[in-house]
């Protein structure tokens, strides 16, 4: 018995079957419902379905790079109309082409795009939650993966949805040597009864799954019985895809016991996976028998096993890199687009600035007279650090923090107490009352600025502090989702540039609990070169670019610019939030 054969064989079999009719059934239903949005520009969306089909006719010819390319290309096309559901979908099979050749970490980037569309509940989000659940598997994050094919479960109950995912939950527990709970599932798969044009086949292949896991828990018999059993009815089919497995199975249960038995098997599986193409179930088959040491001249079966495999990690290190390409080349296309309209916001924005310039005005002097204070604490620290510089730069930086607080803050708020005052009778009691409580409010939004100015731990813990800290607006109304965070090289990164990071993000979280009501936020992090990008990205209520600064955003541009970064803000009202920061570390 090989690692090999342990590790990356027996399970990927089980999972690669069962999604494959998840995808087919998720095809059938996306190319019937065409007209997913009122044609407010049918020629467009004629163009845009057009190359979407062209897109699918690539798939189904095996021209991987192609269907790739024409689904991006379709994505850009989808939204421009506005189309939520047929982007989604397209996403969606860019990302099982990118696991279909390896890119699991690619995969995961496609799919967290598809997230802000997700405007429901159905087959859509199903199906994204079970490609987020097989990537993690591959990636061996069970626990993640688990917890995506029950939220498949749960978005779209249909059986067959549901019994894919059991399956796939079933085989994460094998991974993790969790054989009887994995048999608990397979058992209660087995007990319902259904009826269908694949019924047959999906029972054997749960039948030969639940043998498979009892020969792993010891019972011998009674899993070789059951695996003996399931390959019964695909006998009769001479390219049935689900007998590799079965074969797989029976040539590692006879390998120790009946060499030539366990060679017969993985003759068959390999065979079978010739045919059909499937190169991973070859190389397994391969593994069983070049290591199985009573079989004479195994050696051949070796040879083809190193030239298999180096074969196809190259050529799926090529598709990588391929579909990368794609994506930034559509990418820096958007961009440049993008660019204009951005410049246009931005001189908005500063036309805007010139009104508030009382509130501005009023805002300064209750800053300066916090910021004397405050200044007065951080100098106190200064003794603390190593050098003279640190220590100015660190009570300047937490100086201007804490001033842009206050007046995107506090300023309104003292405002409404002044102009109270002015206009009703403080003599009577009542108003006496609520002037006490506006004040009483005020001292309180002072005090919990103090507290979120805490010192951030830089060090080696840094990641892990962070991760937390985005985590816990993690909960029942909203899901944040955080990828490429362990990418990043931080112990390269300056301190001040990881404060900025943290503070900026914090506020950001902030804002998107109080305004925006969104019930999903993706966090991506990318570290290219001497750069470090941030996006982030929710599906909130939004507003206009132009009054980006009144929600008390300024603040963040003006902490990353003072690390040399950039941020920009891309937002309309009902269509989410978009923010990107790129520094240098």
């Amino acid at each position: 018995m090989n690692k090999y054969s342990l590790i990356s064989g027996k399970v990927s079999i089980m999972l690669r079957s069962s999604f494959f009719y998840l995808f087919i059934s998720l095809l059938l239903f996306s190319c019937k419902d065409e007209k997913v949005v009122s044609i407010k520009n049918p020629i467009a969306q004629r163009e845009a379905i057009a190359v979407r089909n062209k897109a699918i006719a690539k798939y189904q010819e095996k021209k991987y790079n192609n269907a790739f390319y024409y689904f991006n290309t379709s994505k850009s096309l989808f939204e421009k109309l506005k189309d939520s559901a047929n982007i989604v979908y397209v996403l969606s099979q860019m990302a099982y082409i990118q696991q279909i050749n390896g890119d699991y970490y690619g995969s995961k980037e496609t799919l967290t795009e598809a997230l802000p569309f997700i405007t429901k509940k159905d087959v859509y989000s199903a199906t994204i939650n079970s490609l987020f659940g097989i990537a993690d598997k591959e990636l061996s994050n069970y626990e993640d993966a688990i917890n995506y094919y029950k939220e498949s479960i749960k978005e779209h109950p249909d059986y067959s949805n549901k019994e894919r995912n059991l399956n796939n939950i079933a085989v994460v527990y094998m991974l993790q040597n969790k054989y009887d709970k994995a048999i608990t599932i397979f058992d209660s798969i087995l007990k319902i009864k259904t009826s269908g044009p694949n019924s047959e086949n999906s029972k054997a292949r749960i039948m030969d799954n639940l043998g498979y896991a009892l020969y792993k828990k010891g019972l011998n018999e009674k899993g070789l019985l059951l695996m003996q059993k399931s390959l019964e009815p695909r006998n009769g089919i001479t390219e049935d895809y689900g007998s590799i497995e079965s074969n797989l199975h029976l040539s590692e249960y006879y390998a120790a016991r009946e060499p030539q038995k366990s060679k017969k098997y993985a003759l068959n599986a390999y065979e079978t996976a010739t045919k059909l193409r499937s190169i991973d179930e070859r190389l397994e088959a391969l593994s069983f028998l070049m290591t199985n040491e009573k079989i004479s001249n195994n050696t051949q079966y070796a040879q083809k096993f190193a030239f298999l495999n180096d074969s196809i990690i190259k050529i799926r290190n090529n598709y990588k890199n391929k579909f990368a390409k794609i994506k930034y080349d559509s990418k820096k296309e958007k961009d440049e687009n993008e660019k204009l309209r951005l410049e246009r916001a931005e001189n908005l924005v500063a036309l805007k600035e010139a009104e508030k310039d009382k509130v501005i005005l009023f805002a300064t002097i209750i800053v300066t007279l916090i910021s004397l204070v405050t200044l007065g604490i951080y100098l106190r620290k200064r003794y603390k650090h190593k050098t003279r510089l640190v220590e100015i730069k660190t009570a300047y930086d937490t100086e201007t923090r804490i001033a842009k607080d206050i007046h995107d803050g506090l300023a309104n708020d003292v405002f409404h107490a002044i102009t109270y005052t002015q206009t009703q009778p403080l003599t009577n009691e009542s108003s006496k009352e609520n002037l006490l409580q506006k004040l009483d409010d005020i001292y309180s939004r002072v005090r919990d600025i103090s507290r979120e100015n805490n010192d951030i731990n830089t060090g080696p813990n840094y990641q892990n502090n962070l991760k937390e800290m985005l985590s816990t607006y993690n909960n029942s109304q909203t899901n944040v989702i955080i990828n490429g965070i362990e990418k990043v090289n931080w112990e390269a990164v300056e301190d001040l540039k990881k404060i900025a990071i943290q503070r900026v993000l914090h506020e950001l979280m902030v804002n998107m609990k109080k305004h925006s009501e969104a019930s999903l936020a993706a966090l991506k992090f990318e570290s290219l070169a001497n750069i470090i990008s941030i996006n982030y990205t929710d599906n909130g209520k939004g507003c206009e670019e132009s009054k980006i600064t009144k929600n008390g955003l300024q603040n963040m541009e003006n902490r990353i610019s003072a690390v040399k970064g950039t941020i920009t803000f891309d937002t309309e009202p009902n269509k989410g939030f978009k923010v990107k920061i790129t520094m240098p570390k």
